[in-house]
């Protein structure tokens, strides 16, 4: 899809540690090809605005030749103005003694005027993903403000898990992580999120044949889930680079196609595999043309049906916790 017409990319929370590590991604060429140039629109919020203008001084320096322009601002309406490609990253990111109850009350009400700024001023076929946590349903939130904007542009990223149960697989095979295929997720970026192996190849192999089940159903999933916790003992901060990387990938696919792979995207359901209309839920997909086409037909069996049935119970009572953010 690329023109050379410059597109408008938006980036929120562009200060922060995520989209540090997003833009120079951008940038580069990385998401929308080589040869696409870009205009980066940037938010923050007010007090981040010096350190914006900090990181908008090393683009600068950076000197990359598919940037055309660069916007800082406070402003939601300007960084969004004819956005054809938008990344909310921004959010407040969950401390210690907060439960996820309270990530959703905290960051709810920042979606409500995001996704009103993307009803009023973003291009009407623009691609929005949501990356700032709790994912799924800050974007249900964004989409829900959007009324002029068809639910299926707005999306949240679970490539995250894809990605870590990707290297995961990689690891144990011995393998580098390109030549593991079709692993995707299935339900909520959170603890309960299921990624299957059953599609999965490994260098041409078929995943459940050359891992043993109790991996799978036991220390993968366990290490895949609580990755994110893992990483912040480590480090002492949360993933950043990984999340960035992630963010780029689910952007790319959507932008350029994913090459008949199937692939992890959250979208709000249209009843695909039982799960309730609305609700924003990580499926099994492929790209093309610029389109989401979710796989319908896959066969469940009972372990997975379990895991996706946790997932919706999780999901609705989030949405049930903002009901009153959702305008209906």
């Amino acid at each position: 899809m690329s023109t050379n017409t410059p597109i408008r990319v938006s980036v929120t929370g562009a200060a922060g540690n995520i989209g540090y590590a997003l833009l120079w991604r951008i940038a580069s060429g990385d998401c929308f090809g080589s040869n696409q140039p870009v205009i980066l629109q940037l938010l923050e919020i007010p007090p981040g605005m010096e350190r914006l203008q900090g990181v908008i001084m090393e683009l600068r320096d950076s000197a990359f030749p598919l940037v055309h322009d660069i916007v800082g601002t406070d402003n939601p309406e300007i960084a969004f103005n004819d956005a054809d490609a938008i990344f909310l990253v921004g959010s407040r990111p969950r401390t210690k003694d907060m439960d996820r109850s309270d990530l959703v009350a905290a960051n709810g009400p920042i979606f409500v005027g995001q996704g009103k700024a993307i009803d009023t001023v973003a291009s009407r076929d623009v691609k929005v993903i949501t990356v700032g946590n709790p994912c799924n349903t800050n974007a249900l939130i964004a989409s829900a403000n959007a009324p002029s904007i068809p639910p299926r542009q707005f999306t949240a990223m679970t490539r995250l898990d894809q990605n870590r149960a990707v290297g995961q697989m990689a690891e144990r095979a011995g393998v580098p992580a390109s030549k593991v295929k079709n692993v995707f997720i299935w339900g909520n970026h959170a603890n309960t999120m299921y990624p299957d192996p059953r599609c999965g190849t490994v260098d041409g192999q078929s995943a459940t044949d050359l891992f043993e089940s109790d991996w799978l159903q036991g220390d993968f999933l366990d290490i895949v889930s609580t990755r994110g916790k893992a990483i912040i003992m480590a480090r002492g901060a949360s993933s950043a680079a990984s999340a960035a990387a992630a963010a780029v990938d689910h952007m790319r696919d959507w932008w350029q196609g994913s090459n008949g792979h199937i692939v992890s995207v959250a979208i709000p359901s249209e009843g695909w595999y039982g799960v309730p209309e609305g609700i924003v839920f990580s499926f099994p997909c492929r790209c093309e043309n610029g389109e989401i086409i979710v796989v319908d037909d896959l066969p469940i069996d009972t372990f997975t049906q379990s895991k996706i049935d946790e997932n919706v119970a999780a999901l609705l009572e989030e949405r049930e916790a903002v009901s009153e953010l959702l305008g209906n």
